[in-house]
């Protein structure tokens, strides 16, 4: 059995990223601390919105607090799971992007079902009518 050549060694380790580069992409302590703290303003501020009824209209509140989640689930990306366009050669980014696109499409057609099963629905009859009426 011939063993592998020194070179050989440093050419798998440069190959697969080895120790030093394997761990480069993972964040540091302050980088996930900084998530965190990002993580729980982000938690809170809509909690503290729709608990005090800060925003009287509920249209408004309800996309200020979509709007909150959409950045929460950016923060989440970049510090939590590392996604970004430099790792994995733009490949893990085009993953979650072509997954974005299919959760939307999947719920988008999915409000869309409902609202027509609603819409198109047969009228209550006379008696569900009067009793909802009453009450």
């Amino acid at each position: 059995m011939s063993h592998p050549s020194q070179s050989a060694l440093e050419h798998g380790a440069a190959h697969h990223g080895g120790h030093d580069g394997e761990h480069a992409d993972h964040g540091s302590l302050r980088s996930y601390l900084t998530g965190f703290v990002l993580a729980a303003i982000l938690t809170i501020i809509p909690f503290w919105l729709v608990m005090g009824h800060v925003i009287h209209d509920t249209q408004v509140t309800v996309l200020v607090v979509l709007g909150l989640a959409a950045v929460q689930i950016v923060v989440h990306m970049i510090y939590f799971l590392h996604l970004d366009t430099r790792s994995e050669n733009g490949w893990n980014m085009l993953a979650f992007i072509f997954t974005i696109v299919l959760v939307v499409i999947v719920l988008g057609a999915s409000v869309w079902v409902m609202y027509n099963e609603n819409a198109n629905m047969m009228p209550m009859s006379p008696q569900y009518q009067n009793h909802q009426q009453g009450s």
